[in-house]
């Protein structure tokens, strides 16, 4: 300890005079008492706790502020610092703080110290000051949060997210979006099932949020409703479960749909048989004969509902036998958008499993400038297949293309050999493993090297076990530049990092 008397609360000096109990000469003071003497007899920091604990929650390197918060700080800062002064905030209140810091201790140590200054008014008006060091000791204790989270049962809300759809695109690219902008981080648990996926959470402001951002990223609606667990009709407070039902609409890349004549109209008079050709916020669709582009909203499709006309599992592979670019295209009144990264084409095509026979069908596709004689291209065979769709019934059968191409195929072996890149995935419970959910995989992951507009909003990273090779096989397959690619670092905190976390691991 080290006592001091503050020199500037004496009296005037009048000279010297001896110590009434040690009767050495001293300048006068309204004690009349020496430093050493008043030091042996009077303690202004009794009463002030000289080690104190604090709890600390390891899972979410938080900080227990009495009486019920939970706080985060960083090591030696002040926030720390208010929440040690208020543990003593009692007995400090009847001496004046002067001063605080705190002392470096070993960060595992479970150990924090804080130098104090105090002062306080002794025997007759002397102003006697005293420093000394509170130790605090860092006890481990589980905050609520982290408590629900182990438990993994207990859960205040849950977001049911459901497409009606065969394919998982939509799914594929919505994990990505979660997983760029972070909204995995305050979910109990992600389960994923045959049609959907699961949310949970402790909290219904969390649910709220990630409803708000599914709306944003994916055109979709919901249904909320809520179940009571308990209720105090003492003090008027209630339980409850609530529950979010998300259905997205039933539509994915590289499906055929038909619209209704009503919405094909509001659109610029586009032709009512459509390709799906991106899902992002909104549809976006393409004339296949005009190349005329529109974007359906959440809204608008929910007032004008339409299907997807075939399955996936129905393409079929077919041969250009002949391709013709169509550069004068004759546009109707009031038509609207015409896509500038698509070319017209009329191509005669075969399929390749008819090849012993004669038969060629001639279409009109957006595929002009990727089609060559000879190439292969995956497409939708309509004339000989059973189309139950109410629009397609009323519409008149010459206004019906025979075939309606996608997109063009590739060798998938040599495309996956040579991808060097790779996507991070969501923690999840799995159901049960379809055995089509990884060739559907890969069908997202070839739609990214297709398509430049969804890989800007989805996080590559470069694969290092994958070398890079030339391009002196390739088939002209898209392929994902290095440019676009993230370095997959995996950065390790130091044991004074960030939060208080590691000094207690």
């Amino acid at each position: 300890h080290e006592v001091l008397l503050d020199s500037t609360d004496l009296l005037e000096p009048l000279g010297h005079c001896l110590c009434c109990e040690c009767g050495v000469p001293i300048s006068p003071n309204p004690a009349n008492i020496c430093v050493a003497c008043l030091r042996s007899k009077v303690d202004i920091s009794q009463g002030i706790p000289k080690q104190v604990s604090i709890s600390f929650c390891k899972q979410c390197q938080r900080y227990f502020q009495p009486p019920g918060t939970w706080i985060q700080c960083a090591l030696e800062s002040r926030e720390l610092l208010a929440l040690c002064l208020k543990k003593i905030k009692a007995p400090l209140s009847k001496v004046r703080l002067v001063d605080a810091g705190f002392v470096w201790t070993e960060p595992h140590s479970k150990r924090l110290k804080v130098k104090l200054t105090v002062q306080k008014e002794v025997m007759n008006g002397a102003i006697l000051q005293q420093v000394f060091v509170v130790d605090y000791v860092v006890q481990s204790q589980m905050c609520g949060d982290c408590h629900r989270v182990e438990a993994k049962d207990f859960w205040k809300a849950v977001i049911q997210v459901r497409q009606k759809t065969l394919h998982k695109k939509t799914f594929y690219y919505l994990e990505q979006l979660i997983l760029k902008y972070g909204m995995h981080q305050n979910t109990l648990r992600i389960k994923e099932i045959h049609d959907g996926l699961d949310f949970y959470y402790s909290s219904k402001q969390h649910a709220q949020k990630m409803v708000e951002f599914l709306q944003c990223t994916v055109p979709c609606r919901y249904k909320a409703s809520q179940r009571l667990i308990s209720q105090d009709i003492h003090s008027n407070t209630y339980n409850y479960k609530s529950t979010f039902s998300v259905e997205i609409v039933p539509i994915c890349k590289d499906n055929v749909v038909c619209l209704s004549p009503k919405l094909a109209q509001s659109l610029g008079n586009m032709n009512q048989i459509c390709v799906c050709i991106r899902v992002t916020s909104a549809i976006h669709l393409i004339d296949p004969n005009t190349l005329q582009v529109a974007d359906i909203d959440g809204s608008t499709f929910w007032s004008h509902p339409f299907n997807s006309l075939c399955h996936p599992k129905q393409l079929e592979e077919f041969i250009v036998m002949e391709c013709s670019i169509v550069r004068d295209i004759k546009r109707a009144a009031g038509a609207g958008m015409i896509s500038k990264k698509h070319t017209l084409g009329e191509v005669w095509v075969q399929k390749t499993s008819e090849m012993n026979t004669d038969k060629q069908y001639f279409c009109r596709t957006h595929l002009g400038h990727l089609l060559n004689p000879g190439d292969l291209v995956l497409g939708f065979d309509l004339a000989n297949c059973n189309l139950n769709d109410e629009h397609v019934n009323k519409m008149n059968s010459d206004r019906v293309p025979d075939v309606v191409l996608i997109k063009k195929s590739y060798d998938r072996t040599k495309r996956q050999r040579r991808r060097n890149w790779k996507l991070k995935e969501l923690a999840r419970e799995r159901e049960n493993m379809d055995t089509d959910d990884e060739r559907q995989y890969q069908d997202f992951l070839e739609d990214l090297e297709e398509d430049e507009a969804i890989r800007k909003n989805v996080n590559i990273y470069r694969d290092s076990a994958i070398p890079v090779e030339s391009d002196t096989d390739d088939e002209g397959a898209p392929r994902i530049s290095l440019a676009e690619m993230l370095e997959d670092l995996h950065i390790s905190q130091d044991a004074t990092g960030e939060e208080g976390a590691s000094m207690m691991t």
